[in-house]
């Protein structure tokens, strides 16, 4: 039996796994990383973190549990994520008089500060945000990723 040899060491056929959704993802996330890290190399920021944070901006006293589980993060590391963003000084954990196992969430005036100083970086409509996409495009692939995901929200009323 002959072995037939890959025709270049310099690219791999992939064949159907080039088609596959899960595969495309995958890959897609690492490419964000890597964007990410080089777009926040000095503010020793975490993929996730900023997320973290923008939600309790907007949500003032949100519990930390509903965070973690509308956002997709498992509770044991939410937890380790929310100590490492409170040391920074970016949040504050209140645990409510009436509710001893819940843990409300709000920003210090340190993280109220640094949201605002990162958000054009992380919501802007520069190339990083679009990996070379067509504004257009990129409004699509956000639209297709909603529904591939289920994570359509309602309107704001």
């Amino acid at each position: 039996m002959s072995e037939a040899l890959a025709e270049t060491d310099e690219v791999l056929s992939l064949g159907e796994l080039e088609k596959s959704i899960g595969f495309l993802l995958r890959i897609s996330q690492l490419r964000s990383y890597e964007r990410f890290y080089a777009a926040f190399a000095e503010s020793d920021l975490r993929p996730g973190e900023f997320s973290v944070l923008w939600v309790i901006r907007r949500n003032p006293g949100v519990r930390q549990g509903l965070v973690a589980e509308t956002l997709g993060i498992k509770p044991a590391q939410m937890t380790k994520m929310i100590r490492r963003i409170e040391d920074q000084g970016r949040i504050r954990r209140v645990i409510p008089d009436d509710d001893r196992r819940s843990v409300r969430l709000f920003l210090t005036e340190d993280g109220e500060a640094f949201t605002s100083a990162h958000r054009e970086k992380f919501f802007g409509q520069d190339d990083y945000h679009r990996h070379g996409m067509t504004e257009k495009d990129a409004r699509e692939l956000a639209r297709l990723l909603q529904n591939y995901s289920g994570f359509r929200r309602p309107a704001p009323e």
